[in-house]
């Protein structure tokens, strides 16, 4: 399945689904993503499938322009047509499907949000994960009493990696002792930087960035004393999620489940989208005021463990499957 618009093999796709519904017949279809939640909820839709659902997560068309905006939001509301049950995966989401007439049909957030939870006990700063911390920051120079933040995802402009570099390069100029730990790698049906962009990385020393994507991440959260995510938009990002597990403090912009997720002056930092001196200013103010992020960080477990921890959210969609399949 083409994660992008490929018409004709997304006809083959949905065939393939259909033949497999056919086969197995089951009793509920449930998909997440937009292109897998049209394919499979027409398919499901075609073969009768008595529960169809769909999860919302992150949603396209708000950002989008043009007649690539008309396009997402036909294939959304055609999704949620052939919908039996819609589910928002957050506050934000459910409230641009109800502004822009995505559907009508009710919507009803499981839980506070979020499809997958976090697992308490794996996102913990044991010893092995500290060992491999300090040999991440010895490994890049990062001193001890040096601030280092932490990017996490692809590398896309989407994500506001071209605010996030020149807001810490201001940063630099400004005289602070920081490091910025980019983790992830572009991926090739993105947005990639543009060339001006990796040049600014490249030509700092104190940009560091991973060798690709990372199995074990849990490392780099503990290496780090701040998370950052300045992203144009995300249905409900479980990086935010993490670093909280993690006990890292954030900054984030004010975007669909970022904004559920941190509480502004508790767990972190809510800044405007697009805004390269904003988040200047909360990183820097996150450099001078130590006190202030180590009360953020020591909440920041607290919160996520109280609203996302994995066995609860798997809780409410278990309680959710029993609601529709009576």
């Amino acid at each position: 399945m083409e994660r992008k618009m490929a018409p004709l093999r997304d006809l083959v796709s949905l065939f393939r689904l259909i033949r497999v519904f056919r086969r197995e017949k089951p009793d509920m279809v449930h998909s997440i993503s937009p292109k897998a939640g049209l394919l499979s909820m027409l398919a499901a839709w075609l073969t009768r499938v008595p529960v169809r659902v769909h999860m919302f997560t992150g949603l396209l068309f708000p950002y989008a322009k043009g007649w690539r905006r008309n396009v997402f939001w036909l294939t959304d509301k055609l999704t949620a047509a052939c919908a039996t049950h819609v589910i928002p995966e957050g506050a934000g989401v459910r409230n641009d499907l109800l502004t822009s007439g995505v559907t009508r049909k009710p919507l009803k957030v499981l839980g506070n949000g979020n499809m997958r939870g976090v697992d308490m006990e794996f996102y913990t700063r044991t010893a092995a994960i500290l060992h491999k911390a300090s040999e991440i920051r010895a490994s890049y120079g990062i001193s001890g009493s040096a601030f280092a933040f932490l990017f996490v995802g692809r590398f896309d402009r989407d994500k506001g990696l071209v605010e996030l570099v020149r807001a810490f390069r201001l940063l630099e100029h400004y005289g602070a002792d920081v490091h910025l730990l980019l983790v992830g790698a572009e991926e090739p049906d993105g947005n990639p930087l543009s060339d001006s962009a990796k040049q600014l990385i490249a030509s700092s020393s104190r940009i560091h960035v991973s060798d690709g994507w990372q199995a074990d991440v849990r490392p780099w959260y503990a290496a780090a004393d701040a998370l950052i995510h300045p992203s144009y938009r995300e249905g409900f990002p479980n990086v935010v999620i993490e670093a909280g597990a993690m006990e890292l403090a954030s900054i984030v912009t004010d975007i669909n489940g970022s904004r559920e997720i941190i509480r502004d002056g508790k767990n972190g930092v809510i800044v405007p989208v697009h805004d390269e001196e904003a988040l200047y200013e909360a990183m820097k103010r996150f450099v001078t005021n130590p006190a202030l992020v180590h009360s953020m960080a020591s909440t920041a477990r607290e919160l996520v463990s109280d609203r996302y921890e994995q066995s609860y959210v798997r809780q409410c969609l278990k309680d959710f499957y029993k609601s529709v399949l009576k």
